[in-house]
Order: C-alpha cells, then structure tokens, then sequence
C-alpha cells in the first residue's frame, strides 16, 4: 500500500513592535496559522518576541533564535554558507539514520519557519542557517495560496507575474557557488541566467495577461449599462456563502482563506427587470502583497464598475474593524472608493444579544445578517433593489414595427410597466437607469 506523504510542519514566528498592542499580535498570529493551514501544513508551534523593529539581520535576538532552533533542530548560530565537511563518523551515523527510515510522527522536527512579517533574502538565508529549516515569510505564504487556488487563465497568469516578482530578488547561488556559463550566455554566472529567465518569463506573462483582460474589458463593457452589485471585503468574510444565498448559484464555499480568487458574475434570484448581476471578488487580507494587488487590479475593476460595493464583514470576529479599514485602504488603491457602498455585517447568527446591540450602536447603517438565513438574505435583496429603484426614471419608448427585433434588448435592459400600439409602432411606458435608457434610444436610431 502507497502510503502518505507526511504532512509538513511549521514553527511560527511573530514580532511585536511597540505600535501592536497584545490583541492585534495575537489576532495576526492567529490569521498566519490559518493561511498555514489553508496552504496544508500544520502548525507545530509558536514562538514570539517584543522587539522595537523587524530590521535585525536574524530577526530574532540570540535567545529566542536558540529556542526556535532547539524546535527545529538546527543550531541557533547564524553560520557561514560554506558546507562544512563531514567526518568519517558523522557519514556512517548519517546513514544509519537513513536505513532506520523516518522519524516517527510525534518526533518529527518541524520543516518549516513561518515569519509573520515580510522579510529580506539576508533575513531568509541567516534563519535558515541558524535553524535548518526551510524559511517562508507572510508574503510567500500568501503567493503560495494564491498560486495553488488560482483556476482561470487569468488568475493563473496574474499569480505567476506576483510570484516571480516575489521569487527573483530571493533567488542566491547554488552551494557549488557562481560559476561561470560557457558557449551561449558566457560570462553570466548560474543565478544571472535565472534572472534573466524570470525577466523574459515576466515579459511574456505581461504579453499574454493583455491579451486576456482586452477580452474581460470587452465582456465588462457589455455589462456597463447593466445593473451590478460587488460583494468586497477581507477574505472568509463569508462573501461566497452570501453570493450562493442571493443568486442560488453553486460558487465554491470553504471555511478557507483565499477560497476564491477568480471574480464570478451570477444574476441575483429571483430575477428582476432589468436584471441585477452579483459579482464575487478576491478577498483581502492584512499586508495583501502589492504585486498580488497589481496583478489583480483587472479582476478588482468589478468593483470599481460595479453600481453598489457591499462591504462584507465577519461580525463575529474581534478584529472585524481592522480588517474594514484593510479592505477600504485596497480599494482606495484601486480608485474605487467613490463607488456607492453599504456595511454589511455578516455571520450575526454568532454573535450574541450583547454584542448585537454594541455593532447596532456603532453601525447604525449597517445592515446586519446571516448568510444562512434565507429572512435575512431576503431583506437584502429588498435594500439591493431599493437602492436602484431610487436611481431610475420613467420614460416612454416608441419600437417601430419594423424593429421588433430589439425587444429583448429592451426587456434586458428596463423594466416595461405598460405596452400599447399606434400607427408608429410599439409604445412601451417603461423605468430604467437613465443610462440604460439613452443607450436604448441610441440603438433604436441607429436601426
């Protein structure tokens, strides 16, 4: 029988500077295990210290950088990249250790040193000299989990761009040190020519992601003059659960991080004339990587095309403000915090009488649910089409007979309250957004 491969596991790292008080350091820990988890490994344990920066070339002081390597088994000492040679002895007991086969599970020595701070290569290399373990930071993670969930073109394109920009300043010579290239490419040393590789890969990304999003705008300029919600907020927010609830779509639900990258667009149910589309976003995340949000920055423009943003957030978590501000601040990157909004407090069914009545006083405005209440998504679909009755007009179209044929366009596009006939044609009295209206008018002329 095949059996498994082990399940990977980590060590945790946090630093708490001055300005991060106990709650948040502990909540962003927290966060890290779960994005740790969503990446499949398994958290060992957790090491932390107070220091006043995150600049120190081994991070950690000499202390805690013994302790975390005590867990992993290296040596807490920084040491030099050269490879010390192994004596006769330690070869013979090396290969004993290898015959015995792997150590068993509880024993196992963690693989992994997540740092929950974005760090430098020097920082990288010295961690994994001093620990023996391999080093990632919150950004790598991060890529990492973007890079494994990513299912459209799109995405995957998108992601790859962020992780050889990640990648690149990261990479360092092979233990056999920079030797030089002969015949083609001479002169460039083996870390040379993986740069340059990642820079002509990254060239030919950038060719190809053009060419895919001229045909998302294409598709978003069809939808311009359309009705359309964007559902926004810090990822697991629950933003997929309320997008299955008010469209009746089968869309991904995971209680993961990062379960949705790729933006899908459903009709919301039951239908409405004119039809109202539901778009769900990526979520966000504290220290979200600026190439993650660049490269995304197409996929994002849903929001910022979008007639209404939703800002989703988990009520129930007690860092739920920060990351309110976490989403506004990315959006606000994007150019899109001019577009209409509504706070909306999702995960309430958690959340008891007590707490309910303190988010009631601070968010007098929001709109406070369960995406697992069928009354509660219903009541919101009610303030969705509110908020766009309250934007249209009524006006009188006349189709001629000879056009006919755009009748479907209209019925798309407007809801018809009334329909009778004279001598010119069709009379429709109908209500609609006036840029619906005026493009109605625009292709009934040119017909």
């Amino acid at each position: 029988m095949e059996t498994k491969p082990p399940i990977p596991r980590a060590i945790l790292v946090g630093i708490q500077t001055p300005e991060v008080d106990d709650v948040a350091h502990q909540a962003s820990l927290e966060e890290l295990g779960r994005l740790v988890k969503t990446l499949g490994y398994e958290v060992a344990g957790t090491v932390s210290q107070r220091r006043e920066g995150t600049g120190a070339g081994a991070l950690l002081g000499s202390g805690k950088l013994a302790e975390l390597a005590a867990l992993t088994g290296g040596s807490g000492v920084v040491a030099s990249v050269a490879t010390a040679p192994k004596s006769k002895a330690r070869r013979r007991f090396e290969g004993a250790a290898e015959a015995a086969g792997p150590e068993p599970e509880a024993d196992r020595r963690p693989e992994f040193v997540i740092v929950d701070h974005e760090l430098s290569p020097s920082q990288i290399r010295n961690l994994e000299r001093a620990t023996g373990a391999q080093v990632l930071d919150r950004t790598g993670v991060i890529v990492e989990i973007f890079h494994r969930h990513a299912n459209t073109r799109e995405a995957k394109l998108q992601v790859e761009m962020a992780r050889l920009k990640y990648v690149a300043p990261r990479l360092r010579e092979s233990a056999g040190g920079g030797e030089r290239r002969q015949g083609p490419g001479a002169g460039e040393s083996t870390l040379d020519l993986d740069r340059r590789k990642i820079r002509d890969r990254l060239a030919e990304l950038k060719d190809q992601l053009e060419a895919v999003q001229r045909d998302s705008d294409h598709r978003r300029s069809a939808r311009r003059d359309q009705l359309r919600v964007a559902l926004v907020g810090y990822t697991n927010a629950g933003k997929s659960s309320l997008m299955r609830a008010l469209t009746g779509s089968e869309v991904l639900v995971e209680d993961k991080l990062f379960a949705t990258l790729d933006t899908t667009i459903r009709v919301l149910q039951p239908e409405t004339r004119p039809r109202v589309l539901v778009s769900d976003t990526v979520g966000f995340i504290k220290q979200l990587p600026h190439d993650l949000v660049a490269s995304f920055r197409s996929t994002l423009t849903e929001a910022l095309e979008a007639s209404l943003l939703l800002f989703v957030v988990d009520a129930s978590d007690p860092t739920y403000e920060a990351q309110l501000e976490v989403t506004r601040s990315v959006l606000r990157e994007i150019g899109a915090e001019g577009v209409p909004s509504r706070l909306v407090l999702n995960k309430m069914d958690r959340v008891d009488a007590a707490g309910r009545a303190a988010l009631i006083e601070k968010h007098p405005d929001a709109i406070l649910l369960s995406a697992h209440r069928p009354e509660d998504v219903s009541a919101l679909r009610d303030t969705i089409i509110a908020f766009f009755e309250a934007a249209m007009v009524e006006d009188e179209l006349v189709l001629p007979y000879a056009n006919q044929g755009l009748i479907g366009e209209v019925y798309e596009s407007v809801r018809v309250l009334s329909e009778s006939y004279d001598e010119a044609g069709r009379v429709l009295k109908v209500r609609g957004l006036p840029g619906a209206l005026a493009r109605l008018r625009r292709s009934l002329a040119a017909s």
